[in-house]
């Protein structure tokens, strides 16, 4: 992982994280991440969003429950993945209304992580919404990864879209990339434009035809 956004924590951090905010819940949402269709969205996406969530909240100064509720959203926001559907984020926003209402976290926390975990379908926050465009920008670290970790990362969408034929896949692939390289701003926060230059870079150089 880049060091703009930490050394990447170990599977026994994240699971201590995980279980201090969820409890009894932890093992079983954990779970949905080692699901054996997954290639890109496992437990490696979740310590990774992790490092990248923690630089972010301290440098935009998100303390306190609205660092939490990021950091909940975060657990929440892939919980539920399946590569043909098309309601992922939708599904993982009810599951996490479902899990933390159980947990008896408050309706007002309950309501406003399965707000931030809808906001990943689209990446787009308020711009006074600190704690969305901290999430937002984690969960899109990614695109800004060195390029041998990057290029892993685009193997491991194609494993997940095995289904997809090639030409399909590629026209799907290239209109996401070139709908992100069209926007003003990649990343929502101050903290995250470093990550700006090389995540352009990244998408630039996978949408090139190679020889």
């Amino acid at each position: 992982m880049s060091s703009d956004a930490g050394p990447a924590p170990s599977p026994a951090a994240v699971s201590m994280q995980v279980r201090a905010d969820l409890g009894r819940h932890a093992e079983a949402v954990l779970a949905r991440y080692d699901e054996p269709h997954r290639a890109y969205h496992t437990a490696e996406h979740l310590r990774e969003g992790w490092a990248a969530l923690e630089t972010l909240l301290r440098a935009e100064a998100v303390t306190g429950e609205r660092a939490r509720t990021a950091r909940l959203a975060l657990w929440f926001h892939d919980a539920v993945y399946d590569p043909r559907a098309a309601d992922n984020e939708a599904a993982s926003a009810a599951l996490a209304r479902r899990v933390l209402g159980a947990a008896g976290e408050p309706a007002g926390v309950v309501d406003d992580v399965a707000r931030l975990v809808e906001a990943t379908a689209e990446h787009r926050a308020a711009p006074d919404d600190a704690a969305a465009g901290c999430l937002l920008d984690a969960d899109l670290w990614i695109l800004s990864a060195p390029p041998d970790r990057y290029d892993r990362y685009v193997a491991q969408v194609r494993t997940e879209y095995a289904h997809v034929p090639d030409s399909d896949f590629a026209a799907g692939r290239g209109a996401i990339l070139r709908d992100l390289l069209d926007r003003p701003r990649l990343y929502v926060t101050s903290a995250a434009r470093p990550w700006e230059a090389p995540a352009r870079a990244n998408l630039t150089r996978e949408l090139t035809p190679h020889p």
